[in-house]
Order: C-alpha cells, then structure tokens, then sequence
C-alpha cells in the first residue's frame, strides 16, 4: 500500500458551491453512515452565499470534516482534484453537495469489494426532485462495464462510486468543461478491466431548478441514452466525448488486448 493511506478509511470528496438550501443533507447522509470511519474533504469553490459559514459550523462540530476553500472560483473538477490530492484513505467516494446516500452505502459498498478483491466499483441509484423517497426513476447498472462499454454507455454516476487506491492508483480528474467524471473512470478502465456495478439502489441523485442540478437532468438524459432529438446538442455531446477520450487515451495500456 502506497505510504500515508488509511487503510480503513473512505476520503469522501465533496465539491460545493453556492449550496446552502440543500448542502446540510447531503452532509447528514454521510454522518449516518453504518460505516464510520471516514473522513469528508468539503471544497468549496468560493461560495457568495453564506455556505462558509455553514461548512465552518459543521466542520466545528463533527472532527472527520477537512475543510478546503478556494479562493476563486475554479469548477468542480479541480475542486474535487483539491479534496483527492489531501485524501488520506486507501478508498475514495465522491458526493455532490445536493445528492444523498442510503444509510448502508459504504457498509454494503466496502463489503461487496473486500469479498470480490475489486478495485472499481459503483452501484444503482434513484434520481428525485425534492423528496428523496419519491423517485422520478432508478437508474439501473449493469454487474460489471469495461472501456469500450463505457464509451457507449456512461451509465457509473459519480455520486455511487468507490475506488480502491491499493489497486487502482492514485488518480486526478482532467479540467474539462463537462463529463470530468467519465474521462476518470475511462482512464482507470484502460488500467482495469472492468468496474463493478451493484445492482441495488444506494444513492439518491437530485435534478432540482433551485440547486446545482439544474443542468443534471441534462447530463442525466445523455448518461442514461435518451434522445433530444436536437442536432446542436447532438454535435455538442460528440465534442465533448472526443475531449473525454483524448485525454483518457495517454493513460491506457496502449494497443487493445
């Protein structure tokens, strides 16, 4: 194991932004986590809000939340490259500041790695507005996905993922406009056969006009392959995905096997 990670520990990552209406939930469902030994690195990308003072409160109260403020507004992906470069744990999961976990999240995940040696792995999720137990879909994930499905198909959502950096490696997300999480895990992919999908729903995944999902349902419609029918945001996505691959390709095995 590489020296300085936890070995028990999860290094939960959480970017925020201008999130104070919904950001104390999303907090509370990592605090009533099964499992308990984590540590929460909350990076907040120069909020205007109020959201400081909040993140200052919860940090007093509970000794397992790192606080990183920026002080400009840099996006989502070098605030999340801020939380894993101080990440401490041998596991590493990611939660936006307007998404939930079920309680038994990390519990199941970490046990589901451990009894399989897997190094991948992320899991079903629900999608709601404003009530988590009122769900406008699941989406559902296949048992395991390797690179060329992933291209197809970028159906691991952030929010569900788990990542052992025993066997994966240290990893950064690349600063792209969009889909930075995809081009991590195509990267990882092109070292790893495949990433492992639990097929129960362990997180719950906002789309909300009053949060920083308003622009989620979109990503959602493209991640779960439903169609605009719009040609502009057809050659929109295609650009995007060429930026997701290029940067991917120069951390791969080289030559398909």
């Amino acid at each position: 194991m590489r020296q300085g990670y936890q070995a028990d520990v999860v290094s939960i990552i959480m970017p925020t932004y201008n999130n104070s209406t919904v950001l104390k939930e999303s907090i509370v469902s990592i605090q009533q986590q099964g499992y308990q030994d984590w540590e929460l690195l909350l990076v907040d990308d120069c909020s205007t809000d109020g959201t400081r003072d909040m993140l200052r409160e919860l940090a007093e109260r509970d000794s397992r939340i790192q606080l990183i403020l920026l002080t400009e507004n840099r996006g989502s992906g070098f605030a999340r490259n801020e939380g894993l470069s101080r990440a401490r744990g041998r596991f590493v999961a990611f939660l936006d500041s307007d998404d939930l976990w079920h309680p038994e999240k990390l519990e199941k995940q970490l046990a589901f790695m451990k009894a399989h040696n897997y190094g991948f792995t992320f899991t079903a999720y629900h999608v709601f507005e404003e009530q988590p137990t009122v769900f406008k879909r699941t989406v559902r994930v296949p048992e395991k996905i390797h690179y060329r499905q992933l291209l197809k198909n970028t159906i691991i959502g952030c929010l569900t993922v788990l990542i052992d950096r025993e066997k994966v490696g240290d990893f950064r997300m690349p600063l792209l406009r969009a889909r930075q999480d995809t081009a991590t895990w195509l990267s990882i992919l092109k070292k790893q056969d495949y990433a492992y999908g639990m097929t129960e729903p362990l997180a719950y995944y906002r789309v909300s006009a009053t949060s920083l999902s308003s622009n989620k349902w979109r990503m959602l419609k493209k991640k779960t392959g439903r169609c605009t029918g719009n040609k502009k945001v057809y050659r929109s996505s295609i650009r995007v995905m060429f930026s997701v691959v290029t940067w991917a390709m120069p951390y791969g095995r080289g030559e398909d096997e």
